[in-house]
């Protein structure tokens, strides 16, 4: 008996993104087509320009495109109102960006509360620092806790709403290399031990090695999709 085929989360067809700048008109995507699966790791890879923010940004619903179509489930995002792509933000995707938002008067466990309260099916805020491994760190504040841990602080937030899908743009951007791999190792337990589907931006070719697939992008467009055989743990990655 064969394994059933991945369940297909997001499809993105024929996706283009044009910004208004004065007269100036700047692409910043064209043309992208692409499936992200059920339960995957992908990094997407590139230099700075190249369109990955802007395609992360449509996947989370936080910008619209210009043309093409984007599905969740089957679900038509692309004309969809304000209301909807709240809602879709709020239920279905959890964010982390290269700085950390944590607010700074709130304790570890008082910053990820805050996404339980307006989340349908949350974890408790225990339970999400503990898989980040700051289970010891619940009543300190963020000058207390170094970036590394402050990052973890920023994944628990994000993983505590119990999101299908985490979009994460340069999370080890701000961090250095020993303890980048600790907020990766933090990532890639939650996309083994959750299921989330999970998507990583970087311009670190370094990090590829840990994914399900590789999507290179390059002055909007994808280059290549390049699938792992063997995914490198984070621990063992190198750049």
């Amino acid at each position: 008996m064969q394994n059933a085929p991945p369940k297909v989360i997001f499809q993105i067809q024929e996706i283009t993104k044009v910004y208004h700048m004065g007269e100036v008109e700047v692409t910043a995507l064209h043309g992208v087509n692409l499936n992200l699966y059920q339960g995957e790791l992908v990094v997407l890879l590139g230099p700075s320009g190249s369109g990955k923010s802007t395609l992360l940004n449509i996947l989370g619903g936080l910008d619209i495109p210009s043309s093409g179509h984007i599905f969740f489930h089957q679900r038509d995002l692309t004309h969809a109102n304000d209301a909807v792509l709240t809602r879709f933000r709020r239920e279905c995707v959890g964010f982390i960006f290269q700085f950390y938002n944590l607010i700074p008067s709130l304790t570890a466990r008082e910053n990820v509360a805050l996404v339980t309260e307006i989340a349908s099916h949350p974890m408790n805020p225990e339970s999400a620092l503990e898989l980040v491994g700051l289970h010891q760190r619940l009543n300190h504040f963020p000058s207390q806790m170094s970036g590394g841990e402050q990052q973890r602080v920023a994944i628990a937030r994000a993983i505590a709403k119990n999101p299908e899908v985490l979009l994460c743009d340069e999370p080890t951007g701000a961090l250095d290399f020993q303890t980048g791999k600790l907020v990766l190792e933090a990532l890639e337990r939650i996309n083994r031990e959750l299921g989330t589907m999970t998507a990583v931006i970087t311009h670190n070719a370094g990090i590829a090695a840990m994914a399900d697939r590789v999507i290179t992008m390059r002055s909007g467009e994808i280059t290549s999709i390049h699938c792992n055989e063997q995914k490198v743990e984070p621990a063992e990655l190198e750049w």
